[in-house]
C-alpha cells in the first residue's frame, strides 16, 4: 500500500515520508536534493520540527520544497515549553517562516511538558480555524498519555502520534498502535531504522533481512519499511540526507512482504515485554 488515510478522515499520505532530524548538519545541497528526489519518487510526507537545529532544519526543507509546496504534506512540531496557549502560536508563526509557507498538514505536540494539554489543544483548533493548520496531533504519547489527550480534546481530533519505532524497538505495538488503532490516530515511525542501530549485514538478524531482501530485489532496510508500515495505520519518516539513500527509501512503497516473510521478521525481531515507560529519543 502507497498512501493510506492519516487519521480519521485525513488525506491519503503515502506510507513511506522523509524525516530532517539533523538535515541541517550534512551537506545542504546534497540534502536538499535529497528532498526533492523524493517529492519525484512519491515521498511527499516531509516532517519537521522547531527543534531541529533550532530553525534551521524548517529553513532547509522550506527551500527544498519552493515552488513544490502544494505537493507535500508537511509536518512540524512544537516545543514542550512553548505549548502554553500564546506559545504554540508564536511557535507556529515562526516556523511558518521558516518554511516559507502559510500552512502545515499536521502540527504536532513533540512531547508531553508543563502546559496542560486543554491549553495546547485549544491553540492547535484556533491555528486549525486560522487556516495555519490542516490537523494536529502528538509526539512521544504513551497509553495513558493518550487516554488523557483523547479526554481533552474529544474524538475525531487528534491525527497523529509520532513515536520510536523501528525493528529493535517494538514497545508501541503493545499499546500504543492498537490505541491509535481503534481511535483513527495515525502512527508516524521515527528513526525507523534505529539510531545507528541497524543490524549488520553478517548478524543473524541482518541474514533474515538479506534472504528476505534478495527474494524480492530488494534491500535490507527496504523489507525493515515495509515491515514497520504493514498496518494500514502506520508510517515511516526515515532520514534520507542523500539521493542514493531516499531512492532506496522509496522502493519500500512497492515491496508487499507475505505472512510467512513477516513471521520470520517477528521471530528474528522479538518485540520483548511491555517496557514501563515509552522509549524515546
Amino acid at each position: 500500500m502507497t498512501a493510506k488515510p492519516f487519521g480519521v478522515s485525513g488525506p491519503l499520505v503515502p506510507s513511506i515520508g522523509q524525516g530532517s532530524w539533523y538535515s541541517e548538519q550534512g551537506d545542504r545541497r546534497e540534502a536538499i536534493a535529497a528532498f526533492r528526489r523524493g517529492l519525484d519518487l512519491g515521498l511527499t510526507h516531509i516532517d519537521t520540527a522547531e527543534m531541529y537545529g533550532d530553525g534551521r532544519s524548517e529553513a532547509l526543507i522550506g527551500e527544498a520544497i519552493a515552488g513544490r509546496r502544494d505537493e507535500v504534506f508537511l509536518v512540524s512540531k512544537v516545543l514542550p515549553h512553548n505549548a502554553s496557549r500564546r506559545g504554540v502560536q508564536a511557535a507556529c508563526e515562526r516556523s511558518l517562516k521558516q518554511l516559507g509557507t502559510d500552512r502545515l498538514d499536521c502540527y504536532l505536540l513533540h512531547w508531553r511538558g508543563p502546559h496542560a494539554l486543554e491549553e495546547t489543544f485549544a491553540a492547535f483548533e484556533t491555528l486549525k480555524q486560522e487556516g495555519k493548520i490542516q490537523t494536529w496531533g502528538v509526539s512521544n504519547f504513551d497509553e495513558d498519555d493518550l487516554d488523557e489527550a483523547l479526554a481533552a480534546a474529544g474524538k475525531g481530533k487528534i491525527a497523529c502520534n509520532q513515536v520510536l519505532y523501528h525493528l529493535r524497538e517494538r514497545a508501541i505495538e503493545h499499546a500504543v498502535i492498537p490505541w491509535c488503532a481503534r481511535n483513527g490516530v495515525a502512527v508516524t515511525a521515527y528513526s525507523p531504522f534505529g539510531h545507528n542501530d541497524f543490524p549488520a549485514v553478517g548478524s543473524a538478524q541482518g541474514k533474515v533481512l538479506a534472504e528476505i531482501a534478495a527474494s524480492h530485489g530488494a534491500t535490507a532496510r527496504q523489507v525493515a519499511l515495509a515491515f514497520l508500515t504493514r498496518r494500514d495505520s502506520v508510517f515511516a519518516i526515515p532520514k534520507a540526507g542523500r539521493v542514493a539513500h531516499v531512492e532506496d527509501n522509496a522502493g519500500a512503497l512497492k515491496l508487499a512482504l507475505s505472512e510467512a516473510e513477516i513471521a520470520r521478521i517477528d521471530a528474528a525481531f522479538p518485540r520483548g515485554r511491555k517496557p514501563a515507560s515509552l522509549p524515546m529519543i
